[in-house]
């Protein structure tokens, strides 16, 4: 019942998702001389996307009063701040080097001016919910006496290029005049004219097709060949593994299975050996089965919430700078899918033979959710130290807590409730031993570390392609748009780890190691994500070095 109420849940979220993208592009209907704002987002250094100001950090002249654009909750989270600006481009009315403002550049805004050139600022401004970006400025390099000298010059004149479709705004393109800049080489006070153009053309280009231009680059055949022949090896590696699983369990497990069933005066006279002498101990309880329960719970959410992110995704939810629309339904698809998690929690806890159910749940909402606060905690702290567009304002981390306190844990609870009244004993295929069974001395490569790098391995081959891409989206310029691609991969992934895992477990078990519940229920995956860790610091520092 649970389960059903949380997929009935996310169905609506996913329907509400899908209304609000449909409902977004018809409202962007104009007539001549309307007002459409011009909103500016951020600015920070081109070669770190991640490193992001607000646009007003820099002494740029603002309009008479900054009016600041409200910001859903997904916006907020992605470090979005938009705000006005004094550049007035109404719908078809031209300008040709309006004046935007004047201002005298002081030595420390020029100072600031010229740090921000240096490190390859651009800002990104929104007009109709399109992006356009541009640099802050550049330098050049000047041959003086002999040797050469670096100028620094600020972009003064922008120049906007729109085009149009009856009432619909359709693209718009910012260039930057480098015949109209100032030299910001000396430490002096600056007199600095802000100008802009306006220039409106006529396309035959449809309003539902506007959002193609940014999707240019994924759906190029070359950039679709890499992930497609990335699915076809991680398919290969799928049917490799599956043959040599079969392969194995034909020959050995087969026969070991008809010989104990078979050879009966065998079986009574000789000593059991290998996985048949441990199956009074298989089934005997893990250790922490508390912790345990709740760390299944906690992934079964994961894994939930991961499925409905991906398919959101693939019915085209999360259009290209849909501005949040992700994080949003991120923080609601896990407040929704928290029953889940309370219900595998309990009932699988109470399989266990446990007692303390409530601490169980409370342990489960701790499990993820400690490490998450804490983590934000530091990061939100080192955001707002350096002034960054990360650092969460306080209405959204107590919006946050909100959903968590009155969506999360009632769910939460619910679930544990719903686990606890279904719940019933583990029905075990064979009766476990009072005293278990003392576990022999293993070989190195048989202990856990060693078997647990090579149980991520292989899950890491048939994903590190497209994590590349995701790092790529999260780090850098790229957009990620192709969820079909990805869900394949996904699909791909969870059988890999279920063909490795069973192979594993069944060495372990052979080498009269019963003690297998930790190790390849939860323990496997922690180094496909080292994998994943170690992947995304190599990734990220090429991606820079590629930006710079």
């Amino acid at each position: 019942m649970a389960e059903c109420s949380a997929i009935c849940l996310v169905a609506f979220l996913i329907m509400f998702c899908a209304s609000q993208v449909r409902s977004a592009g018809s409202n962007h209907q104009y007539k001549a001389g309307d007002t459409i704002p011009l909103y500016a987002n951020k600015a920070g250094p081109f070669h770190n996307p991640s490193e992001t100001y607000a646009y007003n950090d820099l002494p740029y002249c603002s309009p008479g009063q900054v009016e600041q654009k409200k910001e859903s909750l997904g916006e907020v989270l992605n470090g979005y701040r938009l705000v006005s600006t004094a550049y007035k481009l109404d719908f078809l009315v031209e300008k040709e080097s309006e004046v935007a403002c004047k201002k005298k550049l002081t030595k420390e805004e020029v100072s600031q001016f010229r740090a921000a050139v240096v490190r390859d600022y651009y800002f990104q401004m929104y007009y109709d919910d399109l992006p356009i970006w541009a640099f802050i400025g550049k330098v050049e390099d000047k041959h003086y006496n002999g040797g050469i000298v670096e100028q620094y010059h600020l972009f003064t004149h922008l120049e906007f290029e729109i085009l149009y479709n009856k009432g619909h705004v359709i693209e718009i393109t910012l260039r930057t005049n480098p015949n109209s800049m100032v030299d910001l080489t000396e430490d002096e006070e600056v007199d600095v004219e802000f100008t802009y153009t306006v220039r409106w053309k006529e396309t035959d280009n449809l309003f539902e097709k506007r959002i193609d231009k940014y999707l240019w680059s994924s759906t190029l055949p070359h950039y679709r060949r890499v992930h497609w022949f990335a699915v076809m090896n991680s398919c290969l590696t799928v049917l490799i593994v599956l043959g040599c699983l079969l392969t194995f369990y034909v020959r050995v497990l087969e026969k070991d299975i008809n010989k104990y069933a078979s050879d009966e005066e065998l079986f009574d006279n000789q000593e059991e050996r290998g996985w048949k002498s441990i199956h009074g101990d298989v089934f005997r309880y893990p250790k922490h089965k508390s912790l345990f329960a709740a760390a299944i719970g906690s992934g079964t959410q994961l894994f939930v919430l991961s499925i409905f992110i991906i398919m959101l995704g693939v019915v085209g939810v999360f259009q290209p700078y849909s501005r949040g629309t992700l994080f949003t339904a991120l923080v609601f698809v896990y407040a929704i899918t928290s029953v889940i998690a309370g219900y595998t929690t309990v009932s699988l806890y109470y399989q266990l033979e446990g007692t303390n159910w409530v601490r169980n749940i409370l342990l489960t909402g701790c499990v993820f959710g400690g490490p998450l606060l804490l983590a934000f905690c530091f990061l939100n702290f080192v955001a707002i130290t350096y002034r960054v567009n990360a650092a969460l304002p306080l209405g959204a981390i107590l919006l946050l807590l909100s959903i968590w306190l009155f969506g999360a844990s009632p769910l939460l609870l619910f679930g544990g409730i719903a686990g606890r009244n279904s719940g019933s004993d583990l029905q075990a295929p064979c009766r476990t031993t009072k005293c278990p069974r003392e576990i022999p001395p293993l070989r190195w490569y048989r202990g856990t570390l060693p078997q647990m790098a090579v149980a991520g391995i292989l899950p890491f081959g048939v994903i590190y392609v497209e994590t590349y891409y995701l790092l790529a989206s999260i780090w850098g310029h790229r957009i990620y748009t192709i969820y079909g691609i990805l869900l394949i991969v996904f699909i791909i992934l969870i059988i890999i780890t279920v063909f490795v895992t069973v192979a594993l477990t069944y060495f372990q078990l052979a080498a009269e190691d019963h003690e297998w519940w930790w190790r390849y229920s939860l323990l496997a995956c922690v180094f496909c994500l080292h994998y994943v860790g170690f992947f995304k610091v190599w990734s990220t520092s090429i991606l820079y070095s590629q930006l710079s």
